[in-house]
């Protein structure tokens, strides 16, 4: 993706990108992580669901597999998920009536940055490898914060950069050419899967992370990394005030 001189810009970009490899979005998620991102996803269900909270909002919810799979581990939580493409969302609304789940989740397009909902909406809120696709990271995450009620619960998975050998340079070769060569045959779209690993790399991970969640008005945040630090949850709580 060429570099962006405003939000609009971006946020387009982004949504011609995701509704034009939608598709096979769903395939290539699992086989380039090697289903990895099914174990990742679970250990964010799972803190969400001890919470115990009652309406969830899932932020570029993409296909809904995330939503899918909290509404499956409880059913006595409804889940609202958002995303820009709605190519992706067409497809992860077949899936939720396919799984009889229409009644407990529901997709709507909507702009991470600009969230259609009045405050205080939602207990608890959760995106996976959506927010390095975010123009401006602070400005998203508040209005995240926005829409949460008093102590909300913030979860965020994403990919990071592993430190150690030699993850590390497996990792790079593995992003820098595997990935694209795989996605760009099964997608048909080479940008797509040049823009991830540039991305992930741009993308604040760690501490730095934690410093830009804490300016968009989230406090006791934590890291856990997953599989040798190929991916993160974030976890913080809505600011008092």
């Amino acid at each position: 993706m060429s570099n962006c001189t405003n939000e609009t810009s971006k946020t387009k970009q982004v949504e011609a990108m995701f509704n034009d490899i939608a598709p096979k979005y769903d395939f290539l998620n699992h086989f380039l992580s090697l289903g990895i991102d099914k174990s990742w996803r679970r250990k964010v269900i799972r803190k969400i669901v001890s919470d115990k909270p009652s309406l969830v909002l899932d932020i570029a919810t993409g296909t809904a597999d995330l939503a899918i799979m909290l509404a499956k581990k409880s059913p006595e939580i409804k889940i609202t998920g958002v995303d820009l493409a709605e190519n992706m969302l067409e497809i992860g609304r077949r899936k939720v009536e396919r799984l009889k789940l229409s009644d407990r989740i529901s997709l709507q397009q909507g702009d991470s940055l600009l969230l259609p909902f009045p405050d205080n909406s939602f207990d608890s809120a959760m995106v996976a490898f959506g927010v390095r696709n975010y123009e401006d990271p602070v400005k998203g995450m508040a209005e995240t914060n926005r829409v949460l009620r008093e102590n909300g619960k913030f979860f965020v998975l994403e990919f990071s950069i592993p430190r150690k050998f030699p993850m590390a340079q497996l990792y790079k070769f593995y992003f820098r050419f595997i990935l694209p060569l795989v996605g760009r045959i099964v997608s048909g779209n080479s940008r797509a899967y040049t823009y991830l690993p540039e991305s992930v790399h741009a993308f604040p991970d760690g501490q730095n992370f934690i410093d830009l969640m804490q300016k968009a008005g989230f406090k006791s945040c934590k890291i856990k990394r997953l599989t040798f630090g190929i991916a993160t949850i974030y976890e913080g709580s809505k600011q008092e005030f």
